[in-house]
C-alpha cells in the first residue's frame, strides 16, 4: 500500500551514504589495496597491474553501471589471469571496507525520517555487499526499509532509474520521495525525475528534522 500523498506530514525518504550519512576511510591508491588482498588470495597479480585495473574492458552505456567484481575480473583476464568471482569480491570488500564515521546530524535524521515514513540508502557503488557492510559498520539508529545501490540497479545517480529504483523498493511514486544527499550533480539529479531533492549543503543533516517538520 502506498503512503498517501493527501497527509504531508508522511514522506519517504532516501538518503545518500557516502559523504551524506557517513564518511568512509578509502585507500589512496585502489589498485594497490586491491592487489595487495588478490595477492593474499593467491591469485597472480599482473606486472602492468595499475594499468589494466584503471583502463576500461567493457563497452557501459553513459550513467550505467558495472560491478566492480566484472571490471576486475575483466582487468585480469586482459592480462591472462583467470580468478573466480567470490576471491575477487572478497578481495575487493577487504580492501574498500574501511572505517566508517557518521555525519554530525546524521542519527536524527535518520530517526526523524523513519517516524516520518519508510527510508532507503540511495547509493552510488559499483562493489556489491560494500553498502551493507559500510552500514554495519556505521551502526545506524534505525535500520533501513530498503538498500538500493547503482550495482543493484543498475544505474548511478543522476540517471531517472535510480530513484526510480528507490521509490519502488519504498512502494510510493516519485513525487512522495524525498532524497537527502551532499552532492549537487549526482543528488541533484533526482530534481529531473520529480524527486524533492534536500542538498546537505543548503539543509545540513543537524537541521533536516526540522525541515520534515516544517514539511508536514
Amino acid at each position: 500500500m502506498k503512503w498517501l500523498t493527501r497527509n504531508a506530514s508522511v514522506v519517504a525518504v532516501s538518503f545518500d551514504l557516502y559523504d551524506t550519512l557517513v564518511v568512509a576511510d578509502r585507500p589512496a591508491e585502489p589498485w594497490s589495496a586491491v592487489a595487495a588482498e588478490l595477492a593474499n588470495r593467491d591469485v597472480a597479480v599482473p606486472e602492468d597491474w595499475e594499468a589494466a585495473y584503471r583502463s576500461a574492458h567493457a563497452d557501459i552505456p553513459p550513467l550505467a553501471e558495472q560491478s566492480l567484481v566484472a571490471h576486475t575480473r575483466a582487468a585480469l583476464a586482459s592480462r591472462g589471469v583467470t580468478a573466480e568471482a567470490a576471491v575477487v569480491q572478497d578481495s575487493l570488500l577487504e580492501a574498500f571496507d574501511g572505517a566508517v564515521e557518521l555525519v554530525a546530524g546524521a542519527p536524527a535524521a535518520l530517526r526523524a525520517a523513519a517516524d516520518a515514513g519508510p527510508i532507503c540508502i540511495l547509493s552510488n557503488c559499483s562493489l556489491p555487499g560494500l553498502v551493507e557492510a559500510t552500514l554495519d559498520r556505521a551502526d545506524l539508529p534505525v535500520e533501513p526499509d530498503a538498500i538500493v545501490t547503482s550495482v543493484s540497479c543498475g544505474w548511478r545517480k543522476p540517471h531517472d532509474r535510480a530513484f526510480t529504483a528507490a521509490a519502488d523498493a519504498l512502494d510510493v511514486d516519485l513525487a512522495d520521495l524525498v532524497h537527502v544527499g551532499d552532492d549537487p550533480r549526482t543528488d541533484g539529479g533526482g530534481r529531473t525525475a520529480g524527486v524533492t531533492v534536500v542538498l546537505t549543503e543548503e539543509v545540513p543533516l543537524t537541521a533536516f528534522p526540522a525541515w520534515l517538520e516544517d514539511r508536514g
